[in-house]
């Protein structure tokens, strides 16, 4: 698939640009004696996260990215996509599990579900 076929969802901005934010706070802090230094990852950490985690679709897979690691669902495995209570999207999987999709709504479903070339049914 190319990238042009890939439907991208990730996190708002502003969470990656109050990161950045956060890490040239804490330059002072962390410089000002070795030991602080470790300061500095919780910030650098959010910043990596906001840059690399959501989630990805095609026509052939769901990939769930996250801090570190990914990863990849194939649409046969997904058995539903719902909305929970507070409105984010969860796919169950035909083995049971139920797998949080990041930075997706359940508002986000149809246009996650139109890659596939399918269509969800109108709610009458």
């Amino acid at each position: 698939m190319s990238r042009a076929d890939t439907i991208r969802f990730r996190h708002h901005q502003a969470i990656l640009a109050a990161a950045i934010v956060a890490v040239v706070g804490a330059l002072p802090l962390a410089t000002a004696a070795w030991y602080l230094v470790p300061v500095l990852l919780v910030p650098l950490a959010v910043v990596v996260w906001a840059w690399r985690a959501g989630t990805d679709a095609d026509a052939g897979e769901l990939r769930v990215r996250a801090l570190v690691g990914e990863r990849r669902i194939r649409w046969d495995q997904i058995v539903e996509l719902a909305a929970d209570p507070r409105g984010r999207a969860v796919a169950r999987l035909d083995d049971g599990q139920q797998i949080a999709l990041p930075a997706v709504r359940g508002t986000d479903l149809p246009r996650l579900v139109s890659v596939t070339g399918q269509h969800l049914p109108d709610a009458g």
